[in-house]
């Protein structure tokens, strides 16, 4: 039996769960791939084959179109309000079941159930927040400047979206996307990553037990995404592309739906700097600093990705850090115990070796961490290093690990040029005491949100996104969210 099949069934809080089947999720139906092929799901903790998922086919993929195309009129037309009511159940079933869930991401993903848990709380908010706004999308009425008619603008459903999430957020990056969408009144085909699909085909069980009709929400893996996913892009019903992942796949992606002029929402790579000023409460710029950096064991977009500290506080920050981090537990994700759990591949822990090793021989000095180690799983253990030169790759590059690389700097016009010296734009992290530095350095930092004195920025209620090679739209807020997924319609009436 598939591990998340018994993890689910075990559980006495999970009815509606045993629908849950070993199969491809297409029109509310669990069925096989088109060529029986399957893909090997690993634990990341033990390297241990936990499962095996289907293999999506192109021809699979086009099931899942015609299963959108087919649920599209009558999900478009359900009213507002039992939209909501789904959502708000979606909301509530994932709250009810959180421990389970956030297991199966553990699981899967390797994070550590504290994290995991922390992801299902984030998730589900996407549920709820989604469920109040769908009730509130409006239009505009005005009368035009000639006077000659009036001016009426509809906001309507974009159409059959493609959403493309990535492995370090298996549940968070798919509700981000999901919740709008069917708030808008779209429907969806969801391809996640084929390192944790566990918990996105539980999620779909989950969601038709909260009243998501048939072919609304549709679910496919596959290992081979490129032919995949361009072919639904080919298809003229398919009129939404939302993406989270690397800049790199992302603009093979925009090619792709370029040709087919399909709209596209991208959040893509991130390099933020966090910056801590001479005046900032260096026990608070510590704390922050291990949630910016830690948060997922640093495989997060929005992850702390250069640490700046200025001269002052640079070397009393630099062993605050360095005690904090050596003092982590590190172990298997599912482990209550554990705080910093293994890296999603072996691929992935030789990306952090390199990028340490490259620091190392430019100069940088290792406080603790800084190795490796032979242990069975993906496990790369929690660092710090001081005096990272400019020139190091990992000040260019996302490390998506547990390595806190620590510089310099004197002057504020100093660090806010090297702060946007990077081709990326998510996040950005400041700490001082004074607001008006704080305010003006977030104002001329380059960055789709800023957080100022805090190591944490998502949340449902504020758009998610970032500018330059970051990525392009936003995700969440009052109304951006929603607004990704819709097109306006504008009516010249007479008066």
């Amino acid at each position: 039996m598939n591990i998340s099949h018994q993890l689910l069934e075990d559980d006495q809080d999970t009815a509606g769960f045993h629908r849950f089947s070993h199969g491809l999720y297409i029109a509310g139906q669990w069925r096989q791939s088109a060529d029986g092929r399957e893909i090997q799901v690993v634990d990341p903790s033990t390297e241990a084959v936990i499962a095996a998922v289907p293999d999506a086919t192109i021809e699979d993929a086009a099931a899942a179109v015609e299963a959108a195309a087919k649920a599209a009129d009558g999900w478009r037309t359900t009213a507002p309000r039992k939209r909501s009511e789904i959502l708000r159940n979606c909301f509530d079933l994932m709250t009810q079941r959180c421990e389970t869930l956030a297991t199966l991401i553990s699981l899967e993903n390797g994070k550590a159930l504290r994290d995991a848990r922390g992801e299902i709380a984030y998730a589900a908010e996407f549920f709820r927040w989604n469920a109040e706004e769908a009730v509130r999308i409006t239009g505009e009425f005005g009368m035009a400047p000639s006077g000659a008619n009036r001016i009426v603008v509809d906001y309507e459903p974009i159409g059959i979206c493609v959403l493309v999430t990535p492995w370090n957020f298996p549940a968070a990056m798919a509700t981000r996307k999901i919740a709008p969408a069917l708030a808008a009144g779209c429907t969806v085909i969801l391809k996640p990553a084929s390192e944790t699909p566990l918990t996105a085909y539980a999620l779909a069980a989950l969601y038709e037990e909260a009243g998501v009709p048939p072919g609304v929400v549709n679910v496919l893996t596959t290992s081979n995404p490129s032919p995949v996913t361009a072919a639904m892009l080919a298809d003229p019903r398919v009129r939404k592309l939302s993406f989270t992942g690397s800049t790199g796949v992302g603009r093979v992606l925009l090619a792709e739906a370029a040709k087919h002029v399909v709209s596209c929402s991208m959040e893509l790579g991130g390099n933020a700097p966090f910056l801590v000023f001479d005046d900032a409460d260096l026990d608070a710029a510590v704390d922050g600093a291990m949630v910016a950096k830690m948060r997922n064991a640093g495989e997060a977009c929005t992850a702390a990705n250069r640490l700046y500290v200025q001269s002052g506080v640079y070397d009393a920050f630099c062993e605050s850090l360095a005690r904090r981090m050596s003092a982590l537990k590190i172990g298997a994700g599912t482990d209550a115990a554990t705080e910093c759990g293994p890296m999603i591949t072996r691929k992935a822990v030789d990306k952090i070796d390199r990028l340490v090793n490259d620091a190392v021989a430019r100069g940088a000095r290792v406080l603790c961490g800084g190795k490796a180690g032979s242990e069975t799983g993906y496990y790369y253990p929690p660092t710090v290093l001081c005096d990272v030169p400019a020139e190091a790759e990992m000040a260019h590059e996302e490390i998506f690990g547990p390595v806190a690389p620590i510089s310099r700097f004197e002057t504020e016009a100093e660090i806010i040029a090297r702060a946007n010296d990077t081709e990326y734009g998510l996040a950005a992290y400041i700490y001082t005491r004074d607001l008006a530095r704080g305010m003006r350095v977030a104002s001329r930092i380059e960055a789709g949100m800023v957080a100022l004195n805090r190591g944490l920025m998502s949340d449902p209620a504020a758009p998610f996104g970032g500018v330059k090679q970051s990525g392009l739209g936003r995700e969440g807020g009052q109304h951006h969210g929603i607004a990704e997924f819709m097109e306006a319609k504008y009516l010249a009436i007479n008066v």
